[in-house]
């Protein structure tokens, strides 16, 4: 039982971190969706090789793929895609 709770807490606590990054997770889906999607599949985003090993270099990616796509998102918009991107696959802190 003490294992079940400590798993719980563990859980919870670090899902508190993740939402603790600024945005709204549902609109950044639909901007990635949007997007970012009619140039590669989000398995550029789980790939053993992948280029993106932190937040900051999320960011510059992020910033990279709007020149890419000559988009140019608000600061608004870029932190609602960081909040889907990290929150769904990378769990930078």
């Amino acid at each position: 039982m003490k294992r079940v709770l400590s798993a719980v807490l563990l859980l919870m606590l670090t899902r508190a971190a993740y939402a603790a990054l600024p945005g709204d997770f549902a609109e950044g889906k639909r901007l990635h969706d949007a997007n970012c999607t009619g140039c590669h599949d989000s398995g550029v985003y789980t790939r053993k090789n992948r280029q993106v090993r932190s937040l900051d270099a999320l960011k510059d990616q992020l910033q990279s793929c709007g020149h890419m796509v000559k988009k140019e998102f608000t600061a608004a918009q870029a932190q609602d895609l960081t909040k889907y991107l990290n929150d769904r696959f990378y769990r930078f802190q």
